[in-house]
């Protein structure tokens, strides 16, 4: 197994937050595509790949950026909390945010591209491959999180809110709607 493959995870079925996967979004000055992955506390084979993945990162910073990424007290890691979110599709479970500036193909169980933008979307249950790798700007160090490609498995409640859908905010108007 290559170095960067022991960076790359493909997790089990995770639910999508904030999923801007169809069109670019401007994060940090620059345009790209993201979604916020949540991850259930009970996945251990999921979270173990994660912690094996993010360690092989910090190992990368160490070698490229020095002594720097060793200081575990300054150091931004991509797996956090979901109670600290304060939103219920966030309780009791653990999230990362990943990103990309090329869009991740989008699949489904059979692993043949999706076409319907409305068919992912915050709230699905699907599959994502991540891949962790270290940074260093400002002296701001971490291991981030870049979006490879998703895989829907399943519908799931939409979390968008209380954004309402235009069937429930309108109703059928008659062709005679101006006599």
């Amino acid at each position: 197994m290559s170095k960067e493959d022991k960076t790359k995870v493909v997790t089990n079925v995770v639910r999508l937050s904030y999923a801007n996967v169809w069109e670019s979004r401007l994060i940090g000055g620059v345009e790209k595509y993201s979604v916020s992955i949540i991850i259930d506390k009970d996945d251990k084979d999921t979270l173990e790949k994660i912690e094996k993945a993010v360690n092989t990162a910090i190992e990368d910073g160490i070698k490229k950026f020095g002594k720097v990424m060793m200081d575990e007290s300054n150091l931004k890691l991509p797996l956090r909390e979901g109670n600290d979110m304060g939103e219920d599709a966030y309780k009791d479970k653990y999230f990362l945010n990943a990103s990309s500036i090329i869009p991740p193909e989008i699949v489904d169980k059979d692993v043949k591209p999706i076409l319907i933008h409305d068919e992912v979307y915050s709230g699905v249950f699907a599959r994502v491959s991540v891949r962790f790798y270290p940074y260093n700007k400002n002296n701001n160090t971490g291991v981030g999180c870049g979006l490879l490609n998703i895989q829907k498995i399943a519908d799931g409640e939409r979390l968008c809110g209380s954004r309402s859908t235009a069937k429930e905010d309108f109703q059928v108007v008659e062709d005679d709607f101006l006599s």
